[in-house]
């Protein structure tokens, strides 16, 4: 389902800690302000079991980044229902937002929340072989505490963080 024929297209570009592109795509841009860009995308991969789903090809994914925090959000909507399946929060620096670009630097920690609020941190092994400075580890962790504290499946906090897709 899009949003709006007339959207934006932005692509997408998750960074290593050394600033190498990893992964890139492309998506819809739904919406931007001074610090914070929306963008609306496929999923693309095969079929994928997942924590207590299964990301599917053509889930929709309607994701939210930051320049101004230490993380991203991924609200993962079911292609063939609809229904939010959760909320995949990655760790990491704040997003550089530009014209027709969004891009991040992936600190490895993530957050999956499931649609009836469970909290799974993950991939901290990884975040913890990661030769960071201790001031990028303090703000890493400082921004999984804010997303812990978040509680993504309460509509009152939904309305203040999201906008309704």
């Amino acid at each position: 389902m899009k949003i709006s024929e007339a959207a934006l297209r932005i692509k997408v570009q998750k960074k290593n800690p050394a600033g190498e592109v990893m992964y890139e795509y492309e998506g819809d841009e739904i919406r931007r302000d001074d610090t914070s860009v929306v963008v609306e995308a496929l999923f693309t991969r095969d079929d994928m079991p997942f924590q207590d789903v299964t990301f599917k090809k053509g889930d929709r994914f309607v994701e939210y980044y930051y320049s101004d925090r230490w993380y991203n959000i991924f609200a993962i909507y079911d292609r063939d229902d609809g229904a939010l399946k959760g909320w995949y929060c990655n760790i990491g620096k704040p997003a550089v937002i530009e014209d027709g670009l969004v891009s991040y630097v992936d600190l490895a920690l993530d957050l999956w929340v499931s649609a009836d609020g469970r909290q799974t941190v993950l991939d901290e092994d990884e975040f913890a072989a990661l030769d960071l400075t201790d001031e990028l580890r303090h703000n890493a962790l400082n921004g999984l505490k804010e997303l812990q504290r978040l509680r993504l499946n309460e509509k009152p906090l939904l309305q203040r963080f999201f906008i309704r897709i």
